[in-house]
């Protein structure tokens, strides 16, 4: 939802069960699924 522009306080009303902190897990989940291995020369 975030990356369709829906805004994180849209997300908690619509959804009144999550909390910030499970917003920012889901960030923070998605940022480490996308880490790649970097190429140094």
């Amino acid at each position: 939802m975030l990356a369709e522009s829906v805004s994180v306080t849209e997300i908690l009303e619509d959804f009144p069960d999550l909390e910030m902190e499970d917003i920012q897990a889901c960030l923070v989940f998605a940022a480490r699924r996308t880490e790649f291995p970097r190429l140094t020369a």
